[in-house]
């Protein structure tokens, strides 16, 4: 077990710092904890430790023992900060998540049009999630980045392809000019290394991030290229290199990761970028390519 700290956290945001800064001296069953705990707060605020446990896949006493690992006498202690958190930043958030049980256990229904509502409702949570977190500034930064760029190199791989495939649509439309680093060829890495200071380079990736994505973010970090990310942790690879940093996190879904959320925070951004393009924040239009 890893020795306590001197001092304990005595507040969320110091806890999160601890974290971040033991996170790759932790053993891989802390780092599962140190994950959910950074990327669910809200949930870790409400639940018992058993229910957080069987969420996560790992046994409680792992929970109790990470906890006493950061000087704590057990997990309600820590528990208690996300408590504080979640009363100020997302006060119905407990009503939200009671009433999502509640529309959930009584669906039941496994035909198609039962999946059909289980994603649904379960998007509308992720989405108001999103509203109750995403920062303002974070927003508006983003989007100035985005229409000063000289270019805009894009990246996403996998299950995080379409949500750049979108903005590359959306921005070229906007008279951005746009380079998806797509994996065809092997050249994407290679082509990451052109991107210079007056340019910025999106990514997007979730767990497991995609190898080439986190190799491109890392080269441009420590090259001083200006990133925006979205990823679903603060503790996610593309994080320390981000100058905006945007996190969805990922919720319980039976088949596959939902982007309702993360394509809805890419048509927020290209909404920001057209208002500036088109100096009006009243109904800012996105071009499309037919159509009268």
């Amino acid at each position: 077990m890893n020795e306590p700290l001197i001092e304990t956290p005595q507040d969320y945001e110091e806890l999160i710092r601890i974290i971040h800064d033991r996170h790759d001296q932790m053993s891989k069953t802390y780092q599962r904890i140190a994950v959910y705990l950074t990327q669910n707060p809200n949930e870790v605020a409400i639940h018992s430790v058993n229910a957080i446990a069987e969420r996560c896949g790992i046994h409680a006493s792992s929970f109790v023992r990470f906890a006493q690992s950061l000087g704590y006498k057990g997990f309600k202690e820590l528990q208690a900060l996300f408590q504080k958190r979640l009363a100020t930043a997302a006060p119905g958030f407990e009503a939200r998540v009671k009433a999502l049980a509640s529309e959930l256990q009584g669906a039941g229904d496994a035909s198609e049009i039962g999946f059909l509502r289980d994603l649904v409702v379960r998007d509308i949570a992720s989405l108001q999630q999103l509203l109750d977190e995403v920062n303002s500034e974070d927003l508006a930064l983003a989007a100035d980045m985005l229409e000063r760029a000289d270019t805009i190199y894009l990246v996403g791989q996998l299950r995080s392809a379409p949500v750049v495939e979108l903005l590359r649509y959306v921005l070229t439309m906007l008279g951005k000019r746009c380079l998806l680093l797509d994996p065809g060829g092997g050249l994407a890495t290679h082509i990451g290394r052109t991107i210079r200071e007056a340019d910025v380079l999106l990514a997007v990736s979730f767990r497991f991030y995609a190898t080439e994505v986190v190799n491109v973010v890392e080269d441009a970090g420590q090259r001083g290229i200006p990133i925006i990310a979205i990823t679903d942790s603060t503790l996610s690879p593309l994080a320390r290199w981000a100058k905006v940093l945007f996190e969805v996190p990922e919720h319980d879904y039976t088949f596959s990761r939902s982007l309702a959320a993360p394509m809805c925070l890419a048509q927020a951004l290209v909404v920001a970028v057209a208002a500036r393009v088109q100096h009006t924040d009243a109904h800012p239009r996105i071009p499309t390519v037919t159509g009268t």
